[in-house]
């Protein structure tokens, strides 16, 4: 892989902006209507999208830890939310804003038990009825 973005990003290995819920007006009225899930360490909200594709939001409260820990943790929900979230949306047909939040027991968490999660969550709402939105 070549390292041609800025920092030594590598270039196609980034989260798109079209794909992030970023506006904070989308992010409050995703977590005041969207349908909520809970798993041990994430909460989950999800909803039709306004625009014609999947989008994804991490938010991770500071939850008295320091900046390090809380960096490191929404760079791996932001990972598998590229990786695995999103494509497994865009391959169902479904157009869902997700927005995920990480719970205090989140920074406890590994890379595999966040990865397990969202998979479940991911799953669900492909397979719901209310996905087709």
């Amino acid at each position: 892989a070549e390292r041609d973005g800025p920092r030594g990003v590598v270039v196609g290995q980034r989260l798109p902006r079209a794909s992030r819920v970023r506006r904070s007006q989308e992010i409050r009225k995703l977590l005041r209507r969207g349908k909520r899930e809970r798993t041990t360490h994430l909460d989950v909200f999800f909803a039709a999208s306004p625009v014609a594709r999947p989008r994804l939001g991490v938010l991770v409260p500071k939850h008295r830890h320091e900046i390090v820990e809380r960096n490191c943790l929404k760079r791996r929900l932001r990972e598998l939310g590229r990786t695995r979230v999103l494509p497994a949306l865009r391959s169902a047909g479904v157009r869902m804003d997700v927005m995920v939040r990480a719970r205090a027991e989140a920074y406890d968490a590994s890379f595999s038990e966040l990865r397990d999660e969202l998979d479940m969550m991911t799953e669900g709402i492909c397979s719901a009825p209310h996905s087709s939105a």
